[in-house]
């Protein structure tokens, strides 16, 4: 496979408006560089094989990740029980991001260059993810980020096991477009995410009948929208596309509320509302609304309903599935795939291998683009019910190729051209 480091596109507009590259539902970024260190020490002659995850346990995102590393521990439990890859165990080499994109550099390093790991999991924000990609290529080692996030990346060191742009933005405005809805209101928290996410929206509307009535932004971790939801519900769309995220969905949801809009009235469909935060919002108050998202807990295949039984079994049986930590699983299970067709852990082999691997997970079957090295995603919109779980309405006939570049729509050619 030859392939050019990483490409990216930047839309002038959004990093105009921020000075820090930010997460897919998550927060703010720093700068930082890695050092190029040796070549591999993956040991492979004994009986186990050394594979990495770091995730934040501390921090403002924590409550975000501490779910993605029970699904990664998870998952290597489970590798482990069915016999290992290639006939070796795995020792799981466990490092706390802390919630600050340094430190996940500083500690990817660390796995790879102190611990010798075969592979990495894990990464939350973009942030976290754009801080340790130059430390996977300078080492010339593997990550397996499981995040959905706004597309405009691909690298070889890297594989995408969330949702890249056209397997969940767009699916979501195609979905509202069948409805009938032709005017939107816009919301996000003010960062690159929600601001190419919106970018992304108004060229679709451009393109497709639709009306942008609005568009605000908030600072992350705001709690006041009280002037927003004033705006919202005065310029009376048909529905409301909202990137906000974090604690600021508790606020903005309940403003929403108490200003009397529904979801029969003016439904929402979020793009960072999962099992999780509909428990800290509280379900009363998203009763109706959407989501776009890849699984859900409810999915009712044979695989899912196995996958919650095993997690509720390990964690609780109070605990949440959902799309983030459900990414993060996959993850693993397709890194074994790719071992296992390669015959290796070597990264070139494992990369070489990557094309075409196909494994059945909770939220379907998924196959690795071995040019980008994202994979395809069954699109899934849900609705919120009084259960506190989000449930199926609508999903995408087959799993979406992946096109984190937007080729494959000519209405994105600005988007595309601008970087």
């Amino acid at each position: 496979m030859t392939r050019n480091r990483t490409r990216a596109v930047a839309v002038p507009l959004l990093l105009a408006a921020t000075g820090s590259l930010l997460a897919g539902c998550g927060s703010r970024a720093q700068d930082t560089s890695a050092t190029p260190a040796a070549a591999s020490c993956v040991d492979t002659s004994g009986d186990t094989v050394k594979v990495g995850a770091v995730n934040s346990l501390s921090g403002a995102t924590a409550i975000n990740e501490t779910v993605i590393r029970d699904a990664i521990v998870m998952a290597v439990d489970e590798v482990n029980a069915s016999g290992g890859v290639l006939g070796k165990q795995l020792e799981l080499v466990a490092e706390d991001g802390a919630s600050e994109p340094t430190v996940f550099a500083e500690k990817a390093e660390k796995l790879i260059d102190d611990d010798c790991v075969a592979a990495v999991f894990g990464g939350y924000t973009s942030a976290s993810r754009k801080a340790m990609l130059p430390v996977f290529e300078d080492n010339d080692a593997l990550l397996y980020y499981g995040q959905q996030y706004e597309g405009l990346e691909d690298s070889e060191n890297i594989f995408y096991s969330g949702a890249t742009t056209n397997q969940q933005i767009i699916p979501a405005l195609d979905y509202l477009k069948e409805q009938g809805v032709r005017s939107l209101y816009l919301v996000g928290s003010d960062y690159v995410f929600p601001r190419t996410s919106n970018a992304i929206v108004k060229a679709y509307a451009e393109a497709n009948g639709m009306e942008v009535l609005g568009e605000d932004y908030t600072p992350l971790g705001s709690t006041d929208f009280s002037t927003i939801v004033n705006k919202v519900r005065a310029a009376d769309a048909d529905a409301v596309f909202n990137v906000v995220v974090g604690d600021s969905l508790v606020a903005f949801f309940r403003e929403y509320a108490n200003a009397g809009l529904t979801a029969a009235d003016m439904p929402v469909i979020s793009m960072c509302v999962g099992e999780e935060e509909v428990r800290a919002i509280g379900a009363q108050n998203l009763v109706g609304q959407l989501t776009s998202w890849n699984y859900y807990q409810t999915l009712d295949t044979p695989e899912n309903t196995a996958f919650v039984e095993r997690f509720k079994a390990a964690y609780g049986a109070e605990r949440v599935t959902s799309d983030p930590m459900e990414a993060a699983y996959t993850g693993v299970m397709l890194w074994k795939a790719m071992v296992e067709k390669a015959g290796s852990f070597d990264v070139q082999a494992v990369q070489d291998a990557a094309d075409g691997v196909t494994v059945t997970t909770p939220e379907g079957s998924v196959t690795v683009d071995g040019e980008n090295h994202h994979v395809t995603k069954t699109a899934r919109i849900g609705e919120i019910r009084e259960d506190g779980l989000i449930h199926q309405v609508w999903q995408s006939e087959a799993p979406i190729e992946p096109d984190p570049y937007l080729e494959s729509y000519p209405w994105a050619a600005d988007l595309r051209s601008a970087g």
